[in-house]
Order: structure tokens, then C-alpha cells, then sequence
């Protein structure tokens, strides 16, 4: 397949790959992107296997934490403008106070809001302000304690990042840093035992393959991969990491010494896995003037 300049522009943007090498790598790999960033990852020609590119929504995340349970909600707006627009912020706060009653989106959607379903509300509000809205996800966890840190705030209890630590013991204060450790770090589970396993098993493929690439001996090269497998799990799991405020430290030791146990985390981030789809200005230009 023919591969543009705007493929190879993102996978570039996304890795720090060469062009010549984005574009051997989506050659190799007929195009597909992620295919395309383990390619270079098993050449050594990736920086990092992350994604790159402004996200499609804004919005707010807000969280509400009620006894022992905690909520955070995610509503998008088609503008930062209209994040920071008191009438939306209200809206999302109210829609953030159902959902402690709800068990998934959907049911959301569904649920009363002064007399009116989540859903009829954010249609009325779409006519009145005059931008796209949606709820788009929500997540809720419950525990001993719940503790609850919004980043880059926008106004009480809603902002960009909302995270929610679940605990046992400890305090309130060691549990915000934890919340701020998981803002900033971003694990991808809170152990071992709860990562993906298929995301365990590509990355146990890409570290074969970059280490055969070396040409080493087997026994070599199956030491390689346990030790960089044991790297990668200590990376993507909250209690393996190293502590932001201690990093010393992993995450579980301090809570072992402030005297707790953390149950669980949700981390919520506005636009989060969505890449917005962005058009040469040239080329919009050039379509309009065909009609």
C-alpha cells in the first residue's frame, strides 16, 4: 500500500524516528501504526513506544468521593473555552454527583439530574452554549478510605487529571501523595498480578526481538528478556515505582511505612487515547474551492 507523508509524519512525531526509518517501518508493516512502532522499537530506532498528537476532546474530569466510594467522570467539550465556562463546570459537577449513584456510562446517561436524564441535560446545554458535548466515560472505586487529587484545576474538584486512591490504614495526607505520584507517573495497573496480560505478552515480543537482533547466545538472550521484562513490570505497576516524593522508595514500601495498604487507583485524563484529526491548511483550502 502507498504510504503518505502525513503517516510517516506521525509515527516520526510519535517515536523520534527518522523519516527514512518511519518510513521503512510502515512499508514493513503495510501501513499499520502501532504494527510500525514495534518495528522501530525492535530496531533500537524508537525513543518510546508512546503515541504523540493532541487529543480530539477537551473537557473536565471531576471526581466526588461520598463514604467509601469514589467517582470520576469524564465530559468533553469540543473547546478549552468551554472547560472553563461556569455553566459547563456546573453541569459537569452535577453529572459528577449522579454517578455516584450509577454503576457504568451508560447508566449514566440515563440517570436523573434535577428532573431531567444526564443525556436530555447535555442536550439542552449543547442548544445553549453551541458546542458538542458528551459524557464520555466514568470509572468508580470503593475502599477503607478514598482519597481524591484533581491536576491543573479548573475549579473544585475538576480539571484536567482526576485520580482516586483507595486505602486501608494510613492517612489522608499520605494518600494525596500517592494521588499526585499517580497523576504524574501514569502506572498502568496497581501490581503485577493486574496488568494486562496480552500487554505483557507484546511487550515479551518486542523484547525477544530486540534481543535477538543482538546476535547473542539463547541463555544471553533469555536472561536479557527477564531482566527486562522484571524493568518493565516494575515501570508500569503504582507499587513497584519508584516513589515521586521518596524515590528511595517504591511506592509500596512507603505505604508500608506510613502504614497502609493501597487497594486500588483510577486515573482519569480529559482526551486521554484520542488523537485529534488534524488536516493540512493547504488541502482544506484546496477542498472548499473544489465545493
Amino acid at each position: 500500500m502507498a504510504i503518505t507523508a502525513a503517516q510517516v509524519k506521525e509515527l516520526r512525531d510519535s517515536t523520534g524516528a527518522g523519516m527514512m526509518d518511519a518510513k521503512k517501518a510502515l512499508t514493513e508493516t503495510n501501513g499499520d501504526m502501532e504494527a510500525a512502532v514495534d518495528w522501530l522499537r525492535t530496531k533500537g530506532l524508537a525513543k518510546a513506544a508512546k503515541k504523540s498528537g493532541r487529543t480530539a476532546a477537551e473537557g473536565l474530569v471531576a471526581v466526588v468521593v461520598e463514604g467509601g466510594k469514589g467517582v470520576a467522570v469524564e465530559v468533553n467539550s469540543e473547546t478549552d473555552f468551554v472547560a472553563k465556562n461556569a455553566e459547563f463546570q456546573a453541569m459537569v459537577a452535577g453529572i459528577a454527583k449522579a454517578a455516584l449513584g450509577v454503576a457504568d456510562t451508560e447508566a449514566l446517561k440515563a440517570a436523573d439530574m434535577g428532573g431531567k436524564t444526564v443525556e436530555a441535560t447535555i442536550t439542552d446545554k449543547i442548544a445553549t452554549i453551541g458546542e458538542n458535548m458528551s459524557v464520555r466515560r466514568m470509572a468508580s472505586i470503593e475502599g477503607d478510605t478514598i482519597v481524591s487529587y484533581v491536576h491543573n484545576a479548573a475549579t473544585d474538584g475538576m480539571g484536567k487529571i482526576g485520580v482516586l486512591v483507595a486505602m486501608t490504614g494510613g492517612d489522608e495526607a499520605f494518600g494525596k501523595q500517592v494521588a499526585m505520584h499517580i497523576a504524574a507517573v501514569n502506572p498502568a495497573a496497581l501490581s503485577e498480578a493486574e496488568l494486562d496480560p496480552a500487554v505483557v505478552e507484546k511487550e515479551r515480543q518486542v523484547q525477544i526481538d530486540i534481543a535477538r537482533e543482538s546476535g547473542k547466545p539463547e541463555q544471553v538472550i533469555e536472561k536479557m528478556i527477564e531482566g527486562r521484562m522484571k524493568k518493565f513490570v516494575a515501570e508500569s505497576t503504582l507499587l513497584n515505582q519508584p516513589f515521586v516524593i521518596n524515590p528511595d522508595l517504591t511506592v509500596g514500601a512507603a505505604a508500608k511505612e506510613a502504614g497502609a495498604e493501597i487497594t486500588g487507583f483510577i486515573r482519569l485524563e480529559v482526551g486521554e487515547g484520542i488523537e485529534k484529526v488534524e488536516e493540512d491548511f493547504a488541502a482544506e483550502v484546496a477542498k472548499a474551492a473544489q465545493g
